[in-house]
């Protein structure tokens, strides 16, 4: 009976280490915060990095909140809220032309184009922005990525606000897809997966790709307040080596291996709708397969930016731009 008792409580302290040693290994994964502009397709690398465990191997518990548009992204990051920002670099040149002396700064690029598609009423067999002539295109907040290169793109067809075309840039990001299907503006600019749904379930016709119409700039990258990379620069190097192993892995997966990847993050989203638009994006040459970001990039988001007459100063490559990091991840 004596040996019975002493196997159990053996047994149970057993059980009890193993259960001891599985919760200290999660306690052990650095939280981080992350906050996204928005949820979508086109931050792929991201969601790949998340599924696939690669946060994990770096240490990471990484905890993806949707902002739902850059200024509450980066309003998150200024009030410690979060511990990384993915926005689009715009609100990084906004802030720092406040004069804000602790200005948060960029650590890695993920886009390099636009990543919306316009969206109109009626299918269009061979498009020409000519087209969009007297009509109006609900395109993103004023001051937004989305928004200013739809006006870039139009200037170079000849299409100006208020002369012959005219923009809609008062309605959120998160509402622009309701908008159009409550039968507001002609047109309408959508990223992925709500371009295709919208395409699949008969509400529109994707007749135009922005991004490629475009050309690169730097479109989404990842903040981080200059505080945290002081005091923490091991967790933003752990972080961007999850990201940078993604970008790597993206580029020989499948379009099905990508759209398996991410489908924990659109459940509503079909596998096949995946795979298109990963195939998408993809196609164009939308994502980065590396983090750092190049002035050359960097002075053409400026013109963009004043073009759309939202540049007050032009901020220095090397005050908003920090790829010190970004280029130890990529071993240069």
């Amino acid at each position: 009976m004596k040996r019975l008792i002493c196997l159990a409580i053996c047994c149970l302290m057993l059980a009890f280490l193993f259960v001891g040693c599985g919760s200290k290994t999660e306690n052990e994964l650095k939280k981080v915060e992350l906050h996204e502009v928005t949820r979508s397709v086109f931050y792929a690398p991201q969601y790949v990095a998340a599924a696939l465990g690669y946060f994990e191997d770096e240490g990471l518990d990484v905890n993806i909140v949707t902002a739902g548009d850059s200024n509450k992204a980066m309003t998150a990051l200024l009030a410690g809220e979060a511990d990384i920002c993915l926005a689009g670099p715009e609100t990084g040149v906004y802030v720092y032309n406040e004069g804000r002396a602790n200005h948060p700064v960029v650590v890695g690029q993920l886009t390099k184009r636009d990543g919306s598609y316009l969206i109109g009423r009626e299918a269009v067999t061979n498009f020409d922005w000519s087209l969009l002539e007297g009509s109006t295109v609900i395109g993103g907040r004023k001051g937004g990525m989305p928004c200013m290169t739809l006006l870039y793109v139009m200037y170079e067809h000849g299409l100006i606000p208020g002369q012959n075309i005219t923009v809609i840039d008062s309605i959120q990001f998160p509402l622009m897809a309701g908008a159009f299907e409550g039968g507001e503006g002609d047109y309408v600019t959508l990223f992925e997966p709500t371009a295709t749904e919208f395409a699949n379930a008969g509400k529109g016709y994707i007749i135009a790709n922005i991004g490629l119409e475009s050309g690169e700039v730097p479109y989404t990258c990842y903040f981080a307040a200059p505080d945290k990379l002081k005091n923490d620069p091991q967790m933003v190097e752990a972080f961007l080596r999850a990201i940078y192993r993604a970008q790597k892995w993206i580029v020989t997966a499948t379009d099905k291996e990508i759209a398996e990847a991410m489908k924990p993050y659109f459940p509503d989203t079909s596998i096949e709708s995946l795979m298109i638009v990963a195939k998408s994006y993809r196609d164009t040459d939308s994502w980065k397969t590396e983090l750092e970001m190049f002035e050359n990039d960097y002075q053409r988001l400026l013109n963009i930016i004043d073009h759309s007459g939202e540049l007050t100063a032009r901020p220095p490559f090397e005050e908003l731009i920090d790829n010190t990091l970004a280029k130890k991840v990529q071993g240069n």
